[in-house]
């Protein structure tokens, strides 16, 4: 899909002015056991959730695998912050980019506000306006809790199809309105056989990606689940 491909991972047109509170971001830091939670800081030592062990442990299975509840918090807390940065470098805000990995390290891909708040070392505010944009373009559904206000916020297990679907319906927006640009250009004139060829070009795209999204179903239905029956 070129250099930028699903580069920037949600389209502009899909996104809202969530408020300072959804991309505010500060210096990378480790608070003190029991800080308050801060906009967009580092993760908690011991991060919440079942993303990570319980207690903190972290120590690794006998085998030398690490299952759940298993997981070293130190890592678990670079692996976010490194996948955020190539998701804000691909134009991803920052929050709705760590809030979006931290479920991606859920193994039942579904966590809390409070949970995301806490393993994030983020305000209410700020993940209220990050998760808001997920639910928004698509990303993430809200699931309501019986006989609590408490909503607890889930991520697809397609979330990377998903993203690429996405991106296939903008260009298939952008080639309808650049048809129309064409004939107001002319479409003998340079800037309107230039204009034509990108049409060619997105329609393409589209043609192949829909072909490519088959076979991977395909492909995933031949080889079966990869989650435990818990998760899907």
């Amino acid at each position: 899909m070129g250099t930028k491909g699903v580069g920037e991972l949600v389209p502009a047109s899909q996104r809202s002015n969530h408020g300072d509170g959804a991309v505010r971001s500060g210096p990378a830091r480790l608070p003190r056991h029991g800080a308050r939670p801060t906009d967009g800081g580092s993760l908690t030592p011991a991060a919440t959730g079942d993303a990570a062990a319980p207690g903190g442990g972290g120590k690794p299975a006998q085998n030398g695998k690490r299952g759940r509840g298993q997981r070293d918090p130190a890592a678990l807390r670079e692996f976010i912050e490194r996948f955020t940065g190539h998701l804000t470098q691909a134009g991803f805000p920052r929050t709705p980019a760590r809030i979006f990995v931290a479920l991606l390290t859920s193994d039942s891909s579904r966590m809390t506000a409070a949970e995301l708040g806490a393993l994030l070392t983020a305000s209410p505010a700020s993940v209220s306006g990050g998760v808001r944009y997920l639910v928004q373009v698509g990303l993430v559904t809200a699931e309501g809790e019986p006989g609590s206000r408490r909503q607890h916020y889930r991520m697809a297990v397609s979330v990377w199809q998903d993203i690429v679907a996405l991106r296939d319906r903008q260009f298939t927006r952008w080639s309808a309105d650049l048809r129309d640009g064409v004939q107001i250009l002319g479409p003998d004139s340079p800037a309107g056989v230039r204009m034509a060829e990108t049409v060619r070009y997105f329609d393409f795209l589209s043609t192949e990606m829909a072909g490519l999204l088959a076979r991977w179903r395909d492909q995933s239905a031949a080889v079966g689940p990869a989650l435990p029956p818990e998760t899907r």
